[in-house]
């Protein structure tokens, strides 16, 4: 199975599970002000959360299976990226999230990210 990933507030995350559906589009960034929730491939994992987490805190990975997801999914090429995001456009439906990993950066403040690593 080729998963994709999201990053998430953990409120965030919980608030979704009382709701049956997730619908934050970025940090700080709603679905409705994005017009789709931004995912990545485990290559683009880092290079998101090192440019736009790198001061936030609890943080969780969402590991989601994208033929359980039942919004479209395009990849759409990002200005400056060689590889094309996954972009979710509608809600997220929570069980499309196979697995839920703690997200935190390194003891330098940048990210990492191995897919083969475990989560919940």
């Amino acid at each position: 199975m080729a998963v994709i990933y999201h990053i998430a507030a953990v409120a965030d995350w919980a608030q979704a599970r009382q709701e049956g559906q997730y619908a934050m589009s970025t940090r700080g960034r709603t679905l409705a002000q994005e017009g789709f929730i931004h995912t990545s491939t485990a290559a683009q994992v880092a290079i998101v959360a090192n440019a736009f987490y790198r001061d936030a805190a609890d943080l969780l990975l969402l590991v989601i299976d994208p033929d359980r997801v039942t919004q479209e999914i395009r990849y759409e090429h990002v200005p400056g990226q060689d590889l094309p995001y996954p972009h979710i456009y509608g809600p997220l439906n929570v069980d499309a999230v196979v697995a839920t990993r703690p997200f935190e950066p390194g003891p330098d403040g940048t990210f990492s990210f191995d897919p083969r690593a475990g989560g919940s």
